[in-house]
């Protein structure tokens, strides 16, 4: 989940972008600062990229500049400016360390999500020059792979049971190819209605037409709106499809997928992401965007008002022993863009912290653990000694952390207070079945947030890092917003890093032409190369050297990045 919000995204200067092709003369940015020089010498500059494995390799050469020395690869040459050893001359190993694929990542290994578009209606892969490009970019920076939404509303279309992967057949032998490792999602979800979704792809049409005709397929809120973004849990285990209960359907989708990729299953693919509600996440859709129904920093609002949920919570209620508590939630709670002290019940005296909210809190939190298991176990049962892993996403609902309540996070449905954790039942229900808790909000820091909406990014980061350590499982991360800058690089380095273990993996949000601007790319590969680095090791490598290799990185990276942008502009 992401939020564009002018305050946690610092302005980025812009310098002009220098396309080029791969193999031909690269003309220097006059504007660009100077970096470093080449000494001229009478000798073949050229050097090979290694795409992959076995496969062919690149050559491309600096251009001369100006006055006999040469700009290094678009930067401006000066004769004040250090020197740095030049790449064609050093041994092919060490040529191909520098570009990636030098051997295994002793840090934090790096994936880039793909953009939401990657794979277009019909098959075939959107912009699928400038889609080669970028890959090959993205692997001589050291990136260990991508991720990709595998869509349930594009794959599984028209009629239930017939899956139509042909842009993902392209996609995933492109990877293969370049030598790239992928995380496949599988999106069960809708794109579009959230922050980032650029495209709109809904639920399967087949699934929709069973929505027109059982509205309560839905998610619905107090006020009976309904949100098609994600079925309701509440269905989850009823034939309500066709003859499907929704989890069936879901996990013949993943059946289906580990039939048709079973040759690249535990070589290239290696990670299964399983799509758990609205963006993917294992969360209720309580701060929708869609229509201006939610704004940051809103509470948002419970979404238990469908006849599936409401029946689940009478029962409870009964069995409770408390019926007058089954006809619904909470009445005081507010609305969508309400914040807790506007509420009875979130305020810091509210009910929440009562008997009734006790029990309602901890039947709507108990009902989401609940569909994740029966996802999760579906996933492990279907990938089972496929050589994969598996991997949820929880949400970093950060805002309004800093009250008692954590009211943002309890109409999410986490089960979250000043006084409960509620991160640690999921990383208990995750370590049972042996997947990666995968977070967000990880490149946040909390100077960054206004502090009327008493967030804490960084405290929330910590709980779940925490309770992942707990439970012994796996944790992993992403960036909840598009951030270039070194800030935000540094903040990412360090959760990744951990108080005790390091990260699993961090995936970055996301491939596309603000990426593979020049300054952009020049942090990110710095990052890349900063993450891999073994922070834990008992002999820590001088600063100095770091960066002199991040630098060399992105010396010999940056045609296939300015290529990238190329592509990607004129696609």
């Amino acid at each position: 989940m992401a939020f564009s919000l002018a305050h946690q995204v610092g302005t980025l200067r812009g310098t002009p972008m220098v396309m080029v092709e791969t193999g031909s003369a690269v003309r220097a940015d006059p504007h660009s600062a100077p970096v470093s020089v080449w000494k001229p010498q009478a000798v073949d500059r050229r050097f090979r990229i290694q795409i992959g494995a076995g496969q062919a390799e690149i050559e491309t050469a600096p251009a001369a500049c100006p006055g006999g020395s040469t700009a290094l690869l678009g930067l401006s040459a000066a004769r004040d400016s250090p020197v740095v050893p030049e790449v064609a001359q050093l041994p092919e190993a060490e040529v191909r360390e520098h570009l990636g694929g030098g051997g295994a990542v002793k840090g934090v290994p790096v994936f880039v999500m793909m953009p939401l578009d990657t794979v277009r209606p019909g098959g075939g892969l959107n912009r699928r020059k400038a889609m080669n490009a970028s890959l090959m970019a993205l692997k001589n920076t050291g990136v260990e792979g991508v991720m990709v939404d595998v869509w349930w509303g594009m794959v599984e279309k028209e009629r239930p049971g017939e899956y139509d992967w042909r842009g993902y057949d392209e996609f995933m032998e492109m990877a293969s190819r370049i030598g790239l490792k992928v995380q496949a999602v599988m999106s069960f979800h809708q794109c579009g209605g959230n922050v980032g979704d650029s495209v709109t792809i809904p639920l399967p049409n087949w699934v929709l037409e069973e929505m027109e005709k059982d509205p309560d397929l839905a998610y619905t809120d107090q006020w009976g709106r309904r949100n098609p973004e994600y079925l309701s849990l509440g269905c989850d285990a009823l034939p309500v499809l066709k003859g499907r209960s929704p989890v069936q359907c879901y996990a013949d989708f993943m059946r289906a997928f580990r039939h048709r990729f079973s040759h690249l299953i535990g070589s290239t693919i290696i990670e299964i992401q399983v799509g758990m509600g609205p963006a993917g996440e294992l969360r209720y859709p309580s701060y929708p965007e869609s229509d201006g129904t939610w704004k940051f920093p809103g509470i948002g609002a419970f979404q238990c008002y469908d006849k599936y949920m409401l029946n689940n919570l009478k029962t409870a209620a009964e069995a409770a022993g408390k019926t007058e508590w089954g006809h619904g939630g909470p009445s005081d709670a507010g609305g969508y863009n309400n914040w807790p002290e506007d509420t009875a019940f979130f305020r810091h005296d509210g009910g929440w912290n009562g008997a009734y909210g006790e029990f309602f809190l901890s039947w709507y939190s108990q009902m989401l653990l609940d569909h994740g298991e029966r996802i999760v176990s579906s996933a492990t049962s279907v990938f089972d000694s496929a050589g994969v892993k598996i991997s949820v996403k929880v949400a970093g609902i950060h805002w309004h952390y800093a009250t008692r309540s954590h009211a943002p996070e309890l109409t999410a449905g986490y089960y979250n207070t000043r006084y409960r954790d509620g991160y640690l039942p999921i990383a208990r229900m995750l370590g049972r079945h042996g997947a990666v808790f995968n977070f967000t909000c990880v490149e946040m820091r909390d100077g960054e947030q206004p502090g009327e909406a008493a967030c804490q990014p960084e405290e929330l980061v910590r709980q779940v890092a925490a309770a992942a350590r707990e439970a012994g499982v796996e944790l992993a991360g992403e960036n909840a917003l598009p951030r270039y800058d070194e800030t935000a690089h540094e903040q990412i380095v360090k959760a990744a890093a951990g108080d005790s273990e390091k990260m699993a993996a961090f995936t970055y949000l996301r491939m596309g032409p603000d990426l593979f601007h020049p300054d952009n790319w020049r942090r990110f590969v710095a990052f890349v190369k900063t993450m891999a680095e073994d922070r834990g090791g008992s002999v820590d490598r001088c600063r100095e050297m770091v960066e002199r290799e991040a630098e060399l990185s992105v010396h010999a990276t940056v045609p296939l990045g300015e290529e990238a942008a190329a592509a990607l502009t004129c696609a």
